[in-house]
């Protein structure tokens, strides 16, 4: 019985998340509208990090609530280190998956065009940003000295401003004008539309949708113990997968609307930011050195990413099928950890 009352409480959470998302979508798509923000700004900042929000707080959690409650401290650096490393994983291959998905599904419906018109400029930066600072992270894993490590966790604090500052100022005739904007949801409530109603719009959305992604967590959590998962299966696949569903709703919800960068730029400005702040974050708070299960989890994603690369650099543009072929690596690794489980 207690099973099924998880199970509806899963879903439940799962339907307040895309409700969520529709709320912060239509709010971010203003902001940057309000700002004169060029479209690869809204979809690789405002949009990317604000639905970062709920994985970075769980690493941060793992590892400080550890301490703070003086609880198994190995453990919650172990979780810590899964929950950053999972991060960028899943973005590089399950998002990437479902937003191909998405484009299919949308053009057979007839409600898009199969090709894709994300901005290459957007892309290609997103992409080289991500490349250099994820490098840089895992290097990090394998100096013994701890002053050169902590050197490069404030450097990578910096790469991140630096990536903010070449974002927000790149032309709009480069990175793209903002698309056209629904009406503010808060609008139809408060009956006005002005700058604080949209900072609200964001403020309330994001705040539910780190609330209730913490709650599918538990779900997952409650999951992993009924069926005897270790913590490190769950830190590095089930709850990467539950708080980047906001990435994986709002790329949808894009692309439906054919909004390419926006969809496309809310995962690569994701990964920027994971490979830029919550492992900065690892390097100080951990001891950040890597086991097997991660160091495949790394090498996925440079294949991944590489993949990408290549596409862009060939096409110019990302195409839905090299998107669905970046989730075969995501099945890798189930794999993997499914056969470590069972020996």
């Amino acid at each position: 019985m207690e099973a099924i009352l998880h199970g509806f409480l899963t879903v439940l959470n799962l339907c307040l998340i895309v409700g969520c998302c529709v709320v912060f979508t239509n709010a971010v798509e203003h902001l940057g509208k309000l700002y004169n923000l060029n479209e690869g700004a809204v979809g690789s900042i405002l949009a990317a990090v604000g639905t970062a929000l709920p994985e970075t707080i769980v690493p941060l959690v793992a590892i400080l609530g550890a301490y703070l409650a003086h609880t198994d401290v190995a453990v919650g650096k172990e979780i810590g280190i899964g929950a950053i490393l999972g991060a960028p994983f899943l973005l590089s291959t399950l998002a990437m998956f479902v937003t191909g998905v998405a484009v299919l599904i949308f053009w057979k419906m007839n409600k898009r065009e199969h090709k894709m018109n994300a901005n290459y400029v957007v892309m290609f930066r997103d992409l080289k940003f991500f490349f250099f600072s994820y490098t840089l992270a895992i290097v990090a894993g394998f100096i013994p000295v701890p002053v050169i490590k902590y050197a490069c966790a404030i450097g990578l604090f910096i790469y991140y401003g630096v990536y903010v500052f070449r974002t927000l100022n790149c032309s709009h005739s480069q990175c793209g004008e903002a698309s056209e904007v629904d009406e503010l949801l808060f609008e139809r409530i408060f009956k006005k539309y002005n700058k604080p109603l949209v900072w609200l719009q964001v403020i309330v959305s994001i705040g539910a949708l780190i609330y209730f992604a913490h709650m599918f967590v538990g779900q997952i959590q409650f999951f992993a113990k009924l069926f005897n998962l270790n913590p490190l299966v769950l830190s590095l696949i089930l709850a990467p997968i539950a708080t980047e569903l906001p990435e994986k709703f709002n790329s949808v919800l894009w692309v439906s609307q054919s909004k390419d960068t926006l969809a496309l730029g809310n995962i690569t400005g994701a990964m920027v930011f994971q490979s830029c702040i919550p492992t900065a974050i690892g390097i100080l708070l951990t001891p950040w050195v890597f086991g097997m299960e991660s160091i495949i989890n790394i090498v996925l994603v440079y294949l991944s990413t590489m993949i990408l690369f290549i596409n862009l650099y060939r096409d110019k543009a990302f195409s839905p099928h090299i998107l669905i072929t970046c989730g075969l690596f995501y099945l890798i690794y189930i794999g993997y950890v499914f056969m470590a489980i069972i020996k």
